[in-house]
């Protein structure tokens, strides 16, 4: 992905997979396995949660933007090596040090976050994109919320935020059936707010970034926390429940066994229902 701006980034710790850097009140939070298209594994999600964690706690800093390396944002969770840990709920994902980013089952960051995306963004990419505050994708990008084709369901809050930020009818058209969408699809339904040339999404991102935070910051933050208030409920409920007793039950399904072979073995899976 090029920029013609680009923060020196510094390893967010505890790993490499995710970087950070700062430019004035601007965090940049680099997304960074492209060799693997940027899948989410325990590792990233612990330097995600620690980099957001900074963005909250770090008085200097007032938003963030999100962007990674490679010709992808993510390909989504690596379940290859996160589904044992998410069939019996996920526990510990999260460290207690770090904030949510996407803001089910811990606290999420308490300032703004802009999402610059393109290339693919799948299952927890998108939802990292339904939890921020804006995103500016590039043309190219595809995104796709596909669980129901791994047997599985949707875990980072895709089931309650899509429906409100889309409309029931566009949700379901895409969360029922796996189906990809491209950056028009997503700007007309709400889920991106700009659509740019590839190559240009992080400049644009970081634009509104430093908009943002040329505005005072705790009036930004208080918009923020009051917006969200009304999300706090059907959130925390999602959460228990996906966690207590839907996700770990899918998860033990023959059909999820199935959908997470085929996605490694590269095949078209077979479903039974069991």
């Amino acid at each position: 992905m090029s920029s013609t701006r680009n923060p020196t980034p510094t390893a967010a710790a505890p790993t490499e997979k995710v970087l950070v850097g700062q430019e004035g009140a601007v965090l940049t939070i680099t997304l960074n396995r492209p060799e693997k298209a940027n899948a989410i594994d325990a590792d990233m999600i612990e330097g995600l949660s620690h980099a957001y964690a900074r963005l909250s706690d770090d008085p200097t800093l007032r938003v963030a933007v999100v962007r990674s390396n490679g010709p992808h944002f993510t390909g989504g969770l690596d379940l290859a090596s996160l589904a044992p840990r998410l069939a019996t709920g996920g526990e510990g994902l999260i460290p207690d040090t770090g904030r949510d980013p996407w803001g089910m089952y811990g606290e999420p960051a308490t300032k703004p976050v802009v999402v610059a995306v393109h290339g693919r963004c799948f299952t927890a990419g998108l939802e990292l994109v339904l939890n921020a505050d804006l995103c500016v994708a590039a043309a190219d990008t595809l995104f796709g919320q596909q669980e129901v084709t791994r047997g599985i369901v949707a875990l980072g809050g895709a089931t309650v935020r899509l429906p409100r930020r889309a409309g029931w009818g566009n949700a379901m058209r895409y969360l029922l059936t796996g189906d990809r969408f491209d950056a028009q699809e997503a700007w007309r339904m709400g889920v991106v707010q700009e659509v740019v040339d590839p190559g240009e999404q992080f400049d644009r991102a970081t634009a509104l970034a430093h908009r943002i935070a040329q505005q005072a910051p705790l009036a930004v933050q208080a918009t923020l926390a009051d917006a969200r208030a009304a999300l706090r409920g059907p959130i925390a409920a999602s959460a228990a429940s996906l966690r207590g007793e839907v996700g770990p039950r899918l998860f033990a399904t023959a059909d999820a066994t199935e959908g997470i072979s085929a996605l490694i073995e590269r095949r078209t899976p077979v479903y039974t229902g069991a």
